[in-house]
């Protein structure tokens, strides 16, 4: 068994920890979420929601990492027997979640380029869907499309060198590189929207408070939501990359630094993207709430026809898409570690074997999202890994931990001896009471959603086969790979 990895400096894991955090539905979740939840008014509860339930979950994973110094499965197991799949499922989880974001990755690579020329031209939402990706009937693969597929393998080229080089040589030294040159991308993004005509009614927009939607439960959900899914919790990620730390680290001011760099970073997004849909509204005449939208449309149909009506369009254009590739090859990255120091502990082979295993086979199975229907696969997968699989098996994990192995103290004992900043009670009664209840209730409510309408009208048939199948099979395998013991263990 070689020996394990080690960060070359604290710098290092939270450049990690933070690139793992920050990825793309920073820059397009975020701000149509806030915009659509109560505007200036939905940070109280997205505060609320980040101190109750993000801030205190990287602290246990952190914790979890540190203390147990080993990939997700194997720490879990450490704490509870019965845990180790919980850890194999979020491993699995973050397997399926790593096919498809190379995915969207090469899009951005192909729309950095694009900028250049314009080459979406009047409608870039004909242009995406048709010219760019000739997209199939939904339920339908086609062909390959080359203008997607020829980016993917570069940047598997590019995520397969990074992680041949290790932690230190490879995954820190990236992120030292690629985490500053996000953040000066979209500065330069955002001192160039927030100077343009209209940005002041996007950002109005944006900050106006609707006080009463506070009172509203579901704006309090989307706002965990939000807290969970963008900070990496859930995916194995953090318990891996605090695994590697040394065994005097500050595990508490870790977690703040991370959880708080994730949300300046949140609202610097909101604060570009509003100033841009302010700019594009004053030039067509529309309101701004008629040009919000969030997610893929966002990136690569509305993005596009803002940069079309700027001044220096070519380089603001440039500058976002390389933003977006920036911001998911540092999440891709973290994606894949979790299930390679996984592999490699679990069947006690080497890192260099471990990638090539990992990697390699998500890398093959990613090329179906390079389809003519790849786009609503990838869609499909997306929705169901996230609502089914992260946000449950997040639920999982806190109430096992909590609840049924009663770890919390044992937790707290551990971050409190390496920290300067000691875990109060509120650590403990957020994740027994709080976090617990508002993921079950998300679950009820997707599960409610789901069972009356489906998701995005696709078939039936393929949201069972790429959407359900996945999910349960994530689970059923993540119990499977239990049966094989751990090397060195009777």
């Amino acid at each position: 068994m070689e020996e394990r990895s080690q960060w070359g400096s604290r710098l290092g894991f939270l450049l990690a920890a933070m690139g793992s955090a920050i990825g793309l539905g920073n820059i397009w979740r975020f701000p149509a979420v806030a915009y659509g939840n109560g505007g200036g008014a939905f940070f109280i509860p997205y505060l609320f929601a980040l101190l109750t339930a993000g801030i205190p979950m990287l602290i246990m994973e952190f914790t979890i990492g540190h203390k147990y110094r080993s990939s997700a499965p194997r720490s879990l197991k450490r704490i509870s027997g019965g845990m180790e799949w919980i850890g194999w499922w979020q491993v699995i989880i973050s397997f399926v979640i790593s096919t498809y974001y190379p995915i969207i990755v090469a899009w951005a690579s192909m729309y950095a380029y694009f900028s250049f020329s314009q080459a979406w031209g009047d409608n870039p939402e004909k242009f995406f869907t048709n010219d760019f990706l000739n997209m199939a009937t939904p339920g339908e693969f086609g062909a390959f499309v080359p203008s997607v597929l020829i980016p993917l393998v570069i940047i598997w080229a590019i995520v397969f060198i990074i992680l041949f080089r290790g932690v230190k040589k490879g995954i820190e030294l990236a992120n030292r590189i690629f985490i500053p040159l996000l953040l000066i991308c979209f500065l330069l993004i955002v001192i160039r929207a927030i100077t343009l005509p209209g940005a002041l009614s996007g950002l109005d927009a944006f900050f106006a408070p609707d006080w009463a939607s506070i009172m509203n439960g579901s704006v309090w959900v989307s706002a965990y939501g939000q807290i969970f899914y963008s900070l990496s919790i859930g995916f194995a990620i953090m318990i891996t990359f605090s695994s590697y730390l040394p065994k005097n680290s500050d595990i508490t001011n870790n977690a703040f630094i991370t959880g708080f760099s994730n949300s300046a970073f949140e609202l610097l997004a909101g604060i570009g993207v509003f100033a841009a849909l302010g700019f594009m509204a004053s030039q067509t005449g529309q309101d701004v709430s008629d040009v919000v939208e969030g997610g893929i449309g966002l990136a690569f149909m509305v993005f596009p026809e803002i940069v079309s009506q700027m001044p220096a369009s070519a380089l603001f254009g440039f500058l976002f898409f390389i933003s977006l590739v920036l911001a998911g090859l540092t999440s891709m990255v973290s994606i894949n570690e979790t299930y390679i120091a996984a592999l490699q502990e679990k069947f006690n082979i080497s890192r260099r074997t471990s990638v090539l295993i990992g990697v390699g086979l998500a890398s093959i199975i990613s090329i179906f999202y390079a389809t003519q229907g790849g786009l609503v696969l990838l869609d499909t997968v997306d929705y169901f890994i996230n609502n089914y699989g992260v946000a449950l098996v997040g639920l999982i994990e806190v109430v096992g931990i909590a609840w049924f192995a009663r770890e919390l103290n044992n937790l707290k004992s551990h971050a409190d001896e390496v920290s300067d900043l000691k875990i109060g009670s509120w650590w403990q009664f957020s994740l027994r009471f709080i976090t617990p209840l508002v993921l079950g209730y998300m679950m009820i409510q997707n599960l409610r959603t789901d069972m009356i309408h489906a998701y995005g009208d696709y078939p039936r048939e393929f949201l069972f086969n790429f959407g359900w199948t996945i999910v349960i099979g994530a689970i059923a395998l993540g119990a499977f790979i239990t049966i094989k013991k751990w090397p060195n263990e009777n």
